[in-house]
């Protein structure tokens, strides 16, 4: 897989574990101020979501890279 490619998967791959990530932990508040959505998290942490995320992302990377680079899936025309 070139950089390009490469590039692409990843945050293709991240983007869909952030998804997957961002409900975990996520609670909402007992008092709900005026102005705030009823469904809106307390904390967030966000940053910590996005590093848990980053991480898991990169393992998949790796995962998708090797069977690539195995050659058990091929995008090249074999014929």
């Amino acid at each position: 897989m070139d950089i390009v490619s490469g590039i692409v998967v990843y945050i293709l791959l991240w983007w869909w574990v952030l998804f997957m990530v961002l409900p975990f932990g996520a609670k909402a508040p007992e008092t709900i101020e005026k102005g705030h959505a009823t469904s809106a998290p307390e904390r967030p942490r966000l940053l910590k979501k996005m590093l848990i995320t980053s991480v898991i992302a990169a393992v998949l990377w790796f995962g998708v890279d090797a069977i690539i680079a195995s050659g058990i899936f091929t995008f090249r025309d074999q014929g």
